[in-house]
């Protein structure tokens, strides 16, 4: 098992690692964690030599079976460089722990903004449409760039093609966990499988490609100055991350019409892919791929949850992500055209009442309430960064904590369930999977989409009417 080093340990390897690219005498100077998780670590720092000062990051972290190793992403970058997308220059990449501790990439620092909020505002006010047009066609050229890219100059064993729909089916199965919509989703996506009269081809895809990975910058522009986070690269369909630039959750709250990326519609970025790549879109084969990035997002919120609750990684972060699956529930049934019926939201609503507690006051409810209040003010008015968006995360987990124990709506739930001849959503889950006798397929959607709503009204209030 490798072994991250410390700062100053960490400061002399990259010096020492340096001098083969930069020359000797190297120094390290202003090195700081960006970003750090149980997978891998970013840093920025500078280094000067000669005189000369670089801005540069470092990414590094152990290796899996599920990131591509930092070598194949340096490859990956350079062959898409060659093809025209913007990528970081990388200086070196290693996957020995020898030097640093743990496998590392070097590149160039990049200036602009990825969080894709500040982004967002930056791009409102006059001229709103015109600069997001433009930024949305810079990604679309981008993208078809990647695509252009020669596999064959990536050479690694690694990129063999997956069968994508069995991939995600065999991490959830991993988790022994599902839900009845994912099993919806499953079941369709088996039976709609695009079938064209000959294979699609094979290009290098980004897997990971949306707003939040890109470099934006507004000097100017806003210009797409960089594409960032390889670690999900291999080869297969263009559609794919096609697809995943317009998953609902890659907006980050921009209105629907604003489909790609919070950018505009996916019909103009789809139409700027073909015209930037020379090659036509199916709108059937998007639709299945789009169905599947949806699900893809709704197994990854349980994998990240599934990461905290084993013990691999605590963080009230990936906990929180958990309960995010039911967004992706709800996102797949509107894909899947499954109606919002409304009958079904009186389901949803059991936060009106509150029985009186045996506890006594404050109840349950009244303590979780006050703890995130804590959190919403004192704590995250005394702290910055990485301290102060945990925080926000622990005060939003809390509320969900409180609406859950206030929901009165649970035993309509199971009610909708018992109607259908089911004893819980596992015994309902199981039987869409196994494809035998179902309901009627009006009353089993209904089903599903209170089984949504509910769940929605405790996680995230008002999604459902979005």
């Amino acid at each position: 098992m490798t072994v991250a080093k410390e700062p100053a340990q960490l400061s002399a390897g990259l010096a020492g690692v340096l001098e083969t690219t930069l020359g000797t005498g190297v120094r390290i100077e202003n090195l700081r964690a960006l970003t750090g998780g149980a997978s891998r670590t970013t840093w920025a720092f500078e280094a000067v030599t000669a005189g000369q000062r670089r801005s540069l990051i470092l990414r590094t972290g152990p290796p899996d079976d599920v990131h591509a190793s930092m070598e194949l992403e340096a490859r990956a970058q350079a062959a898409a460089a060659a093809a025209g997308a913007p990528v970081p220059r990388i200086l070196v990449a290693n996957n020995s722990p020898a030097a640093l501790g743990n496998p590392f990439l070097i590149c160039n620092e990049i200036g602009g903004e990825t969080i894709v909020r500040r982004i967002q505002r930056q791009l409102d006010g006059a001229g709103a449409p015109a600069r997001r047009a433009g930024l949305l066609s810079q990604c679309a050229q981008a993208l078809a760039a990647i695509h252009r890219a020669d596999v064959g100059r990536v050479q690694d064993p690694s990129l063999a093609r997956q069968d994508q729909l069995a991939e995600w089916r065999d991490r959830l199965d991993a988790m022994g966990d599902t839900t009845a919509t994912f099993e919806w989703a499953f079941r369709w996506l088996k039976a709609n499988r695009p079938h064209a009269s000959e294979p699609a081809p094979v290009v290098l895809v980004h897997g990971d490609f949306r707003m939040g990975n890109l470099i934006i910058d507004m000097t100017h522009g806003p210009d797409l100055a960089a594409v960032l986070d390889w670690e999900l690269v291999h080869v297969g369909e263009a559609y794919e991350d096609l697809a995943w630039f317009c998953v609902r959750a890659w907006r980050f709250g921009a209105p629907a019409r604003l489909g790609a990326g919070g950018l505009g519609s996916i019909e103009e970025f789809l139409a700027a892919y073909a015209e930037a790549s020379g090659t036509s879109v199916d709108l059937v084969d998007f639709r299945w791929w789009l169905v599947l990035a949806t699900l893809r997002w709704g197994v990854i919120c349980r994998y990240q949850a599934e990461r905290h609750l084993s013990g691999q990684a605590r963080s009230v972060e990936l906990a929180a992500i958990g309960r995010r699956v039911c967004e992706t529930e709800w996102d797949l049934l509107d894909l899947l055209g499954v109606p919002r019926d409304d009958e079904v939201a009186a389901a949803a609503q059991g936060t009106a009442g509150q029985s009186v507690s045996l506890h006594g006051r404050p109840t349950a409810a009244e303590l979780v309430a006050a703890a995130a209040e804590f959190l919403e003010s004192d704590v995250r008015g005394a702290t910055t960064g990485q301290v102060d968006f945990h925080a926000r995360v622990a005060a939003n987990a809390l509320r969900i904590v409180e609406r859950e124990l206030l929901d009165t709506g649970e035993s309509d739930t199971r009610a909708a369930l018992a109607g259908l001849g089911f004893a819980d959503e596992a015994a309902l889950a199981a039987a869409i999977r196994a494809e035998g006798p179902q309901p009627g397929e009006a009353d089993l959607t209904r089903c599903l989409r209170a089984l949504v709503r509910h769940r929605l009204a405790v996680a995230h209030p008002g999604y459902d009417s979005r």
